[in-house]
């Protein structure tokens, strides 16, 4: 008896490690190159994340994907960098999720950490070809960014009130930018799917349009006719019926399981077992929807999201009542805070750098300028930007650039990744109520369409030269819209991969350099 528990235990070892080994490699094997090839900013990686993850691998379903995609750009922190870490999370659990960050995040934060050590050694300016090839980058990033945008949007809009979202959305996004903006957006467009959905305005609304038509009636004697019945509103993602459908299969599976338990066991291989998660044998089949968020506990989400939120007033705090605080703690204190508030990704974190730390006088106007053009052209998450400013500033201070590097790497970074984690713990226990599901596709519709305000952002300061280092509109020269309609539609009709067409930018900056200005 010994010798034979002796036999069975190194086996469920080893049967322990394959499995954790075989999660780790999913993730190596599916995720090692994409901090090498995702350019074009957040709404790209979407984009990536959707072919990849829902149509070829089918890790996860439509659905979820929808779902991750809002709460990830309803909450601060880089949006795209968290859709990357919860599809892993979801898959293959929470060590492969954080070797995905890294593998992720780590090639472009290493090439704007090398930018910063070679910005800090140049003289006032830059060689005009310079300028003409970054400017190329921008014009080509934008269409890549403006190409996203629509896709994404034909994903969200499912309906009249979504493509409302998704235009309004846009629209107010162009028209004012500030840090609380954003998640009001966001919040005002989820409200308004709930309201919708629910129908609590129609019955006022048709009373209060009905008035003419009853006073007309009472002056002519005529009782208006009845109005024809409302017609049930089901929500796009996901039916009431489709819900009892799924616990009827579930109800009938586990009949299905406690039969087969009955059974001898020479009989229960003639029963059919229900389909089970997947992804343990190897298969890359998606995890079914009932399953895949039942792992994380809501009361541990609000634990984690407490601890977060301790840290913070903690460091925020110390920020702000020592006298002389030194610089580097500084540095991480408001890179810090600002991975804390910024909500909506990309388009935000540009702005609220540099007020962080241009205003501080840390870096100056012209290297940030240089970094910024540069960023848009790098792999990876934009928050990479934060690496080569800590770079910058420990430098500038005379400590070693390496130091500053890991200290905004990790403050622009913790804090999106800490919440999302929590807040996966009490998505999971919410994510099936009908108003939750509502809400959420008015926050994923104004989500998408935000995603534009990048567009204009970019498309407003994308051409740089010597004369206007600040940047000024791709559109006062008529070649950067022909490069950046040439990266639209080479995307949109040729199938060219965003990496190609940020290459193919820069060559054309330098074709026009060659041809005016050389």
């Amino acid at each position: 008896m010994i010798a034979e528990r002796r036999l069975i235990a190194p086996n469920a070892l080893q049967q322990v490690w394959h499995k954790i080994g075989a999660k780790f490699w999913n993730t190596v094997r599916e995720t090692w190159y994409l901090g090498f090839t995702s350019f074009g900013g957040p709404p790209v990686h979407f984009k990536i994340f959707h072919d990849k993850f829902v149509q070829k691998l089918q890790w996860i379903d439509e659905q979820l994907y929808q779902e991750l995609f809002s709460v990830c750009q309803a909450f601060s922190g880089p949006g795209s960098t968290k859709m990357l870490y919860c599809i892993i999370l979801i898959h293959d659990g929470f060590l492969p999720a954080v070797l995905a960050f890294l593998i992720w995040s780590l090639p472009g934060a290493l090439g704007m950490f090398g930018l910063a050590v070679g910005v800090s050694n140049i003289g006032e300016t830059l060689p005009r070809p310079v300028y003409a090839l970054l400017s190329g980058l921008n014009a080509a990033t934008v269409g890549i960014v403006a190409l996203a945008a629509v896709q994404l949007s034909q994903k969200a809009i499912t309906d009249k009130l979504t493509r409302t979202l998704v235009f309004l959305g846009a629209a107010a996004g162009l028209l004012y930018n500030a840090l609380w903006y954003f998640p009001l957006l966001m919040l005002i467009a989820g409200i308004i799917s709930v309201i919708f959905d629910f129908r609590w305005l129609h019955r006022p609304v048709k009373f209060i349009f009905g008035i003419p038509s009853r006073l007309r009636g009472k002056l002519t004697g005529r009782r208006p006719e009845p109005a024809a019945p409302e017609a049930g509103i089901e929500l796009p993602e996901r039916s009431e019926q489709q819900d009892v459908a799924e616990q009827a299969k579930a109800t009938s599976s586990t009949v299905t399981d406690a039969a087969r338990q009955r059974l001898p066991t020479s009989r229960q291989d003639a029963v059919p077992a229900a389909d089970t998660n997947s992804h343990d044998s190897g298969s890359e089949r998606a995890i079914p929807p009932s399953h895949q968020l039942t792992a994380f506990s809501w009361k541990a989400g609000v634990g984690l999201i407490v601890l977060f939120l301790v840290s913070f007033i903690i460091i925020v705090t110390l920020r702000g009542a020592l006298n002389a605080p030194p610089l580097l703690y500084r540095l991480f204190a408001n890179l810090y805070l600002a991975g804390t508030i910024i909500f909506g990704g990309g388009p935000v974190v540009i702005p609220l750098l540099r007020e962080y730390i241009v205003f501080e006088s840390w870096v100056s106007p012209r290297d940030f300028l240089i970094g910024l053009a540069l960023i848009q052209s790098f792999p990876g998450p934009n928050f990479n930007f934060a690496v080569y400013l800590g770079a910058l500033t420990a430098s500038n201070a005379g400590f070693h650039p390496a130091l500053g590097a890991l200290l905004g790497w990790l403050a622009i970074f913790v804090p999106g990744l800490v919440t999302v984690h929590g807040t996966m713990g009490i998505w999971g226990a919410v994510r099936g109520k009908r108003g939750v599901k509502s809400a959420l596709r008015g926050v994923n519709a104004a989500a998408v369409g935000l995603i534009y305000t990048a567009v204009y952002r970019l498309w407003g300061i994308g051409w740089i030269d010597e004369g206007f280092v600040r940047g000024i509109s791709l559109a006062e020269d008529p070649w950067w819209v022909v490069v950046t309609a040439t990266s639209y539609v080479g995307g949109a009709w040729y199938g060219v991969d965003p990496p190609v067409a940020i290459v193919m930018g820069a060559v054309l900056g330098l074709v026009r350099y060659a041809v005016v200005d050389a």
